[in-house]
């Protein structure tokens, strides 16, 4: 019997993926992206409630403070603020603490919006009531020619972020919040230049949920700056929305335009 061994020959053939285990491993990258996108539209979704809840909580608390003191905050009459404690001393002239319901940036209401007086004043005294978590006591009666970068003393940052910011601001009789940019405040004058960060989708969405999905009705609008407005706040509020909207008084979120997740828009909400 012979004792030689035989030597198996190699095997040259190249294994590789089946059928099956590509389409298996097609699958997890789908469920991979998917999940991805999913979790991406919670997360805008949560954005936006958390958004709405922050302006719903701002207006409950000027409700309780009018309740309680019988003025909206920044507004209250001078002598009523000086008896209650609150800080700073306001002369009570137009726009410095007059109690007459509107908030008015120290009387100057042609400018433009500007950052003083009553509407710096209004975040100050919400504060001082202790009606908001956050605290907010730079704000003097009279106009605060201030750095971008001292902006976040004087408003709160609003829930959006991204650099927007929650301010007030009245017209016609009435008072508004504000959400939008702040791109820089001018040096002597107090007057703050509004910039887009919100987009037609945000804006769009935020509106429905709250108000009635259109930009120039209701109580929440849109409002937009352009190199033609850089200040959108005068006499008559700019509802600036050419591009924020792009048919009059529907936000652009048409899934064929590029544009309706850029940043064109701002959003006004009524409060009382």
């Amino acid at each position: 019997m012979s004792n030689t061994c035989k030597i198996k020959p190699l095997d040259n053939k190249q294994s590789g993926f089946t059928l099956v285990e590509l389409a298996i491993v097609l699958v997890i990258i789908g469920l991979i992206i998917g999940g991805v996108l999913v979790g991406q539209d919670m997360i805008k979704a949560a954005t936006i409630r958390s958004q709405i809840a922050q302006i719903q909580g701002y207006s409950s608390a000027v409700n309780t403070f009018r309740d309680k003191y019988g003025y909206i905050p920044g507004d209250i009459a001078s002598t009523e603020a000086t008896n209650h404690g609150f800080l700073p001393a306001r002369t009570g002239a137009a726009g410095h603490g007059d109690g007459n319901s509107v908030l008015e940036a120290c009387g100057i209401v042609a400018a433009g919006q500007l950052l003083g007086c009553e509407t710096g004043i209004f975040w100050r005294d919400l504060t001082s009531s202790q009606l908001i978590d956050k605290n907010f006591s730079a704000a003097t009666d009279a106009i605060a020619a201030v750095a971008t970068a001292a902006v976040p003393t004087y408003f709160p940052d609003a829930k959006m972020a991204r650099g927007n910011y929650v301010t007030v601001f009245s017209n016609g009789g009435l008072n508004f919040f504000h959400v939008g940019g702040i791109s820089s405040v001018a040096a002597v004058t107090g007057e703050y230049t509004m910039l887009n960060v919100m987009s037609p989708n945000e804006a769009g969405n935020i509106d429905r949920k709250m108000d009635d999905n259109t930009t120039t009705g209701g109580s929440v609008t849109a409002s937009e700056t352009t190199a033609a407005s850089a200040t959108i706040f005068t006499t008559a509020l700019a509802l600036n929305v050419a591009n924020c909207s792009a048919v009059a008084g529907i936000y652009n979120t048409d899934l064929a335009n590029a544009v309706q997740n850029s940043p064109l828009c701002q959003l006004n909400f009524r409060f009382n």
